[in-house]
């Protein structure tokens, strides 16, 4: 199944709009960064990643969510462990989601990358579904942004490295760059 995108948007996603981003300062996209995410730590399916993206977290909901008070974070798509595609910024802004990064001696990332959440951690192995649906998304956006290349793909512990460590051992990167 191809995906299709409008103005930065990938159509056959659920979007659920974050106010994390601002405009990019050159529209070029160049680069893909993929993440994961779990909240609480390991556990799936809640709402919690949607709540802070959208910047509405409940911090008393979990104990672990006091340090994540007043963090202003978001990604371009999230990618469940079912499959489902949520995008919560336009492909054509610059989300907040590499932090302070460098790719081929460039800092600040956020400034020509795309960020992809799967929802997992660094240990568990990823879903049948969410590697399906991170190929034709990956494969959708190399179209729609022809300078992103399968060696313009890479983790977000690539980028910051020492400071985080996803999308972690799990992460079968042959099978994805295979398939691309």
């Amino acid at each position: 199944m191809s995906l299709t995108l409008l103005n930065g948007w990938v159509i056959q996603a659920r979007y659920c709009l974050s106010p994390h981003f601002n405009h990019r300062p050159l529209n070029e996209v160049s680069l893909l960064v993929i993440h994961n995410i779990s909240l609480p730590a390991g556990c799936f399916g809640l709402p919690y990643i949607d709540q802070l993206f959208q910047g509405k977290l409940d911090i008393q909901a979990d104990d672990s969510f006091k340090e994540l008070q007043g963090l202003e974070v978001s990604a371009h798509f999230l990618i469940r462990r079912d499959g489902e595609l949520v995008q919560y910024v336009s492909c054509d802004d610059r989300a907040w989601h590499a932090g302070v990064s460098s790719f081929e001696g460039r800092s600040q990332c956020n400034d020509f990358a795309i960020g992809i959440e799967l929802e997992g951690t660094d240990l568990e192995v990823y879903s049948e579904q969410q590697y399906t649906q991170l190929i034709e998304l990956t494969k959708s956006l190399m179209c729609e942004y022809p300078k992103i290349t399968p060696n313009r793909v890479t983790g977000h512990s690539d980028i910051a490295p020492g400071r985080k460590t996803d999308p972690g051992a799990s992460f079968d990167w042959q099978r994805f760059k295979m398939a691309l």
